[in-house]
């Protein structure tokens, strides 16, 4: 069974742009419960469908499978619940982590959101200095949650 344990972080400055090329991502979700989630995802040339389940507040089940583009497109347009999520993905290695910084933009515009996946959840890292504040558990930042309460909305 596939587990994803991340942290996540807002991001403070946008010295990252020049540490990666970011890749165009659109997504959105055909369901969306309070410990799961079904997610349809364009990333560039790639599509897939990712099933989520909630374990703890850094760890999650994920199940991903790759599907046609066109399938991925007809979901997108007719079968999601909530706004697609479009943002902009840079990765940025960090020894044998990768750094993904999401720069969103549409409803979300304004939202600059930065995580590391890592292999356990006690292993070491070390803090980029435009990380921000830790939103680890904070399920608002969720892609989820600002799919169906985007960031322009927020007071």
């Amino acid at each position: 069974m596939a587990l994803e344990i991340e942290r996540k972080f807002l991001v403070k400055n946008s010295s990252y742009r020049s540490l990666a090329n970011p890749l165009l991502y659109r997504q959105g979700y055909l369901a969306i419960f309070p410990d799961r989630e079904i997610r349809v995802r364009m990333a560039g040339e790639k599509s897939f469908v990712t099933i989520k389940s909630k374990v703890n507040d850094t760890t999650r089940h994920e199940f991903e499978y790759a599907i046609p583009m066109e399938d991925a497109v007809f979901m997108l347009d007719n079968l999601c619940v909530g706004s697609v999520v479009e943002k902009l993905r840079y990765r940025i290695p960090q020894g044998e982590l990768c750094w993904e910084v999401d720069e969103f933009s549409g409803d979300n515009q304004g939202l600059v959101v930065a995580e590391i996946e890592l292999p356990d959840s006690g292993f070491p890292f070390i803090t980029p200095d435009w990380i921000g504040e830790e939103i680890t558990g904070d399920d608002r930042y969720l892609n989820a949650a600002i799919a169906l309460n985007p960031f322009k909305n927020w007071k």
